[in-house]
């Protein structure tokens, strides 16, 4: 019936709140609707929303100004309760459960963290439960935070081996110019060979949300690579989801086709870790090429030119060229001490083997 089976969608701010900042309940209900109908005929969903932060600036009129950090707290503890009451009343309508998973940036820094979720949410899925996601706006602040809810989303999709995220924004897709513009049309396919888009893309960012069309670019163009399937759709469309699954889909979007080669799960969570990068490995132009080349090679001492900053054994580093150009991440073999030592030298271990290394 529904071309996918095992998807997560992201719900941005600007779909779920109306211009005052309040929670829209009516187009809520509607998507919890159209996610039980995917839920009753076997899609497995997570869903991860946006819209605690602006639910709560929704809800207090405060009468004081507090700094940016303090409000975002705030708002989000007592936006997060709201959102989460009225999920939980409209899921119930329906006959299903629901579960909150707040997370930080920091929960996907280790193998560890990363499987202890990961276990989490299969679980729920597993007892027909819908896990909704959020980050934990109240404890990740500043450096600890996610770039918006699509870097999240791309993170849980790649984590859950989703075979499709399908990210609701208030605008149709990505556009081969400004929306407002008489014959601007909507990008309907992107693939891997599509590698300029920033001249199409819009800077703004949402009216609620961190977000804006070029971070979601850029997480669907790394999911895509993975493997999964990415869509871009307006959230404020009727019945938006089940048409998006429907076998040929006629409703506007963009799609970003995903890449047909496997990649391990280690790999998958070595991808998105740049963020947690502890050091940068430097290499030669010669290594450059090699690590770019077809073959399944590692990142050999002798590759290297010099290590920056610290680092111990299996932490997540990047891999820059001379000129400073970052082309991947992987996870270390031995801590910065050692590897400087090891650094331009024959022979040796690897000091990213191929099974821990994820190339751009």
């Amino acid at each position: 019936m529904y071309r996918f089976k095992r998807i997560a969608i992201k719900i941005g701010s600007n779909v779920l709140t109306g211009k005052d900042g309040m929670l829209d309940k009516e187009r809520m209900a509607s998507l919890v609707a159209q996610i039980a109908q995917l839920h009753h005929n076997g899609v497995e969903v997570i869903l991860v929303s946006s819209g605690a932060v602006a639910s709560g600036r929704g809800e207090l009129h405060l009468d004081k100004k507090i700094d940016a950090v303090k409000s975002r707290q705030l708002f989000s503890a007592v936006g997060q309760v709201k959102l989460l009451n009225n999920y939980y009343e409209l899921f119930s309508k329906h006959g299903i459960s629901c579960g909150q998973v707040l997370t930080m940036k920091e929960c996907f820094s280790t193998r560890r963290l990363y499987l202890n979720q990961k276990q989490c949410i299969e679980v729920m899925l597993e007892n027909k439960v819908i896990p909704i996601v959020n980050e934990n706006d109240t404890v990740a602040v500043t450096e600890l935070m996610f770039t918006d809810n699509d870097e999240l989303s791309g993170l849980i999709a790649t984590m859950m081996d989703m075979e499709a995220l399908i990210i609701l924004s208030n605008i149709d897709g990505i556009y081969n110019g400004n929306p407002a513009d008489e014959g601007t049309t909507v990008i309907r396919e992107i693939t891997a060979a599509d590698k300029d888009l920033s001249k199409f893309i819009q800077t703004k960012k949402s009216s609620f949300g961190r977000g804006g069309m070029i971070t979601k670019t850029n997480i669907a163009r790394k999911v895509a690579k993975e493997g999964i399937t990415v869509i871009i759709a307006n959230g404020t469309r009727e019945n938006i989801l089940p048409d998006l699954l429907k076998p040929q889909s006629d409703v506007i979007h963009t799609t970003f086709t995903p890449s047909t080669k496997e990649i391990s799960s280690v790999k998958k969570w070595i991808a998105h870790s740049d963020g947690y990068a502890k050091g940068s490995l430097v290499i030669n132009e010669k290594a450059k090429a090699k690590l770019l080349s077809e073959e399944a090679v590692s990142l050999l001492p002798i590759g290297v030119v010099s290590v920056e900053g610290e680092f111990e054994k299996d932490d997540i580093v990047k891999i820059v060229t001379t000129e400073g150009e970052s082309i991947g991440v992987g996870k270390v073999s031995c801590d910065s001490t050692k590897a400087r030592t090891l650094a331009g030298n024959k022979g040796g271990r690897a000091l990213i083997h191929y099974d821990y290394l994820y190339l751009e």
